[in-house]
């Protein structure tokens, strides 16, 4: 019998079944505000397929508010059998939350805390790479303690491919080399290497404002669009491409009787 762990984020819908702490199968959807209840129960049950028996649970977190409200819809009218959790205020993590206001801080966020302080313990550093690359951070006592905010590199590049005159919509992939020959690797060079110099720079900045020795710090990738930047950056320790999976998983687990 299996979990079926969904992250509900702004351009993707990531969907696992977890089974004794393992995501033994992944899909990824796209995010439509505009997609019904019966719609999404329609794409979820084509992707399950023959696993829609084996689902015993959902936990559910999202960052888009009106799709949440589809999901609760259709799991009310689709799924009623079976327990659900929704991360939210109130809900059970097993984590502290020391910010000023911890109810506004993304669910996702602290799914991947949870995920990353559970199963690699603090001090660690979570970096997200997905329509924003988020970074949050655990202590050395487990708390969740804060992190940062900056563009993702896919919107990153449509928002120049829009205002920059001479410039277009290219895909994103690893250029030749940092120093570009054309302008569609001069693109490329400036997000992957420039997001990967942003990130060693930042994730650099939190472990000393933490005040921690860096080879004690773990720090994982995850996100869709980690491998993008994975080979550029010396400062990770593990790639987690299903953490936030995972995460659902254990405050699954948490909120049970």
């Amino acid at each position: 019998m299996s979990l079926l762990a969904v992250d509900i984020g702004n351009s993707h819908t990531s969907l696992g079944l977890v089974e004794d702490g393992r995501v033994l199968a992944e899909w990824r959807l796209a995010t439509h505000e505009g997609r019904t209840a019966d719609e999404w129960a329609v794409l979820v049950r084509g992707v399950l397929g023959d696993h829609e028996s084996d689902v015993t649970g959902l936990s559910i977190c999202s960052t888009v508010p009106g799709v949440l409200h589809e999901w609760r819809e259709m799991v009310a009218r689709h799924h009623a059998d079976v327990p659900v959790v929704v991360v939210e205020p109130g809900v059970r993590t097993g984590i502290s939350v020391l910010m000023d206001n911890p109810r506004e801080v993304g669910a996702d966020r602290i799914v991947n805390a949870v995920a990353a302080g559970t199963l690699y313990g603090g001090p660690a550093i979570v970096v997200d790479f997905g329509t924003a690359t988020t970074f949050d951070v655990v202590n050395a006592k487990g708390a969740y303690v804060g992190g940062a905010i900056s563009p993702g590199m896919e919107i990153s590049l449509d928002a120049l491919g829009r205002r920059g005159a001479q410039l277009r919509k290219v895909e994103l992939a690893r250029p030749r080399s940092v120093i570009a020959k054309n302008t569609v690797e001069a693109l490329q060079s400036g997000m992957v290497f420039g997001v990967a110099a942003q990130v060693e720079g930042l994730v650099a900045r939190m472990i000393e404002e933490l005040g921690e020795d860096p080879d004690d710090v773990t720090v994982i990738a995850t996100g869709h669009l980690a491998p993008l930047v994975l080979e550029e950056c010396d400062c990770f320790t593990d790639h987690a491409p299903s953490l936030t999976l995972l995460g659902l998983d254990l405050v699954f687990a948490r909120n049970q009787p």
